[in-house]
């Protein structure tokens, strides 16, 4: 078997992979739009599959895990970053396809549909959370910067995990409740529907909340306050690049750029607060 034939061969599977990720997503859909989007998708993986199929002159199984995996990534994280996702991963089909368009003319129209139709589609598929995703960076933000630079101040101000801890989660769930009422008031101030402000703000607060309970909880779980800050920063450094591959995947933004960006912030005000707590306990002599 040449080197063309095993390409073919995976191309074949990935499209009956495909067809079977967005039935199976189809099947599982209840807004009707995206439902017949998802059919439209998996009948045109599908014809790929069965044409492939005419040139190779042979059945391939689909890839069980594959199919297990992308179902669960979006139910679990939304159906555009699911599909934006397996397009990525694919996205050597569209080279392969066009070296061997010479070989195989019908291979041109499989070309077209994995450059233009797919991701046209995908771009249709319409999902509540996208159009609240400047309420939730809102929250991520706000929590990582100020609370990581709350926690490195109090780590050497207090030096006493559980205090740290108390102080942190009271500081974090307070501050969650003023940004979910801001941007409660900003939402409808823009907007003027008490609804969409209301899940604006939810967004907003449930980002927040979650971003807090993330960066605290080592200090719950160990014993020495600056190994607790160390992990703390660990976990908000995780936080960011998730959530920034995240909107890179859906938004089909620049990734490296908003990482460091984000991260540098976050950590420029912890390096910074932890300064000013070295300073007040030099100053004002604190011992907890």
């Amino acid at each position: 078997m040449d080197t063309t034939d095993r390409s073919l061969l995976r191309e074949q599977k990935n499209e009956i992979t495909s067809h079977l990720i967005y039935a199976k997503l189809a099947a599982n859909t209840r807004d009707d739009k995206n439902a017949d989007i998802l059919r439209r998708m998996s009948d045109d993986e599908l014809r790929h599959y069965n044409e492939l199929k005419e040139i190779t002159g042979r059945e391939v199984k689909p890839s069980g895990g594959k199919i297990i995996f992308f179902y669960l990534i979006s139910r679990i994280l939304g159906l555009t970053f699911g599909l934006k996702l397996l397009e990525k991963a694919e996205d050597s089909a569209v080279d392969i396809y066009g070296a061997m368009v010479d070989k195989y003319p019908q291979l041109k129209n499989f070309v077209e549909d994995e450059q233009t139709h797919e991701l046209l589609l995908i771009d249709m598929i319409d999902e509540e959370k996208l159009n609240y995703m400047g309420s939730v960076v809102l929250g991520l933000n706000d929590a990582l910067v100020e609370l990581t630079g709350a926690l490195a101040g109090f780590t050497f101000a207090f030096q006493n995990t559980r205090m740290i801890a108390m102080t942190g989660l009271i500081t974090g769930i307070s501050a969650s409740f003023s940004m979910a009422a801001s941007e409660y008031l900003s939402t409808r101030q823009e907007k003027g529907e008490k609804g969409k402000a209301i899940k604006a703000a939810i967004y907003t607060g449930v980002a927040y909340v979650f971003t807090v309970v993330v960066l605290i909880l080592p200090y719950f779980l160990f014993a020495n306050p600056f190994v607790c800050l160390g992990v703390s920063l660990f976990l908000a450094v995780t936080v960011i690049f998730v959530f920034n591959y995240y909107i890179s995947v859906v938004k089909e933004t620049p990734f490296r750029r908003r990482f460091l960006e984000m991260a540098a912030i976050s950590l420029g005000v912890s390096g910074i607060s932890f300064l000013i707590g070295m300073l007040v306990k030099s100053a004002f002599g604190i011992e907890v």
